[in-house]
């Protein structure tokens, strides 16, 4: 498990490294929001600690998860303040945060809530499949671009998922076929194949799929 940590108290970041380092998770640490928004971006974390109030007077900790729900980043996000005040508190949880400690904190509380978000974003990451803007969750059976709904059949819907799940990879019209709707005879032939990644390209995106050499489909990066 990757943990970044964003807090600009030279000491608190370095006990927050080693006692999480202990715990054998892998710590990044960084006191800044040029960095952090960087490395939020660049690098994948399964949990982000970051402190409300960094020595950049013009941001803060606020900003930074702001940035991180404006670029799609679902990484869970703990924040760490010395404010006690409730209405401060719901601000953060509105900006996106998942949860909030105030300072001073007993750190066995600390690797409590860590554990906490870490195995509810494992479940989420199993839950929800991303790319670029479109998201699906499984459970649900439901398909958002750009957070809004998008409707589709169940036979597009299982495409969809299918072609995602195999992102990357060129796959023909006869494996599509016959893994996605082996038992419907409705897909007997190519050529209705090709109609539903038509309507996938109207209802999301025109340049989603990708046709090759008119016998392979494949969802680039």
């Amino acid at each position: 498990m990757k943990i970044l940590v964003i807090e600009d108290n030279n000491i608190l970041r370095d006990n927050l490294d080693k006692y999480l380092t202990l715990k054998w998770y892998s710590v990044d640490t960084h006191a800044s929001y040029s960095w952090a928004v960087h490395k939020i971006v660049s690098w994948k974390y399964d949990l982000i600690i970051l402190d409300l109030s960094l020595w950049e007077w013009e941001w803060d900790g606020l900003n930074i998860c702001q940035e991180a729900r404006n670029t799609w980043n679902i990484t869970p996000v703990l924040m760490l303040t010395a404010r006690t005040l409730i209405d401060q508190k719901v601000e953060w949880l509105d900006a996106g945060a998942d949860d909030y400690m105030t300072k001073p904190f007993d750190y066995k509380e600390l690797l409590a809530r860590v554990q906490a978000l870490t195995r509810r974003e494992k479940q989420h990451k199993w839950d929800m499949l991303q790319h670029n803007n479109i998201c699906i969750h499984k459970q649900k059976r439901e398909v958002l671009k750009d957070n809004i709904p998008v409707s589709l059949s169940k036979l597009e819907y299982d495409l969809l998922l299918y072609l995602l799940e195999n992102k990357w990879i060129s796959l023909k019209k006869e494996t599509i076929i016959e893994d996605v709707w082996w038992d419907i005879d409705l897909f007997e032939n190519s050529r209705k194949l090709d109609i539903y990644i038509g309507y996938l390209r109207k209802k999301i995106d025109k340049n989603l799929i990708e046709t090759i050499h008119g016998i392979w489909y494949i969802i680039p990066s």
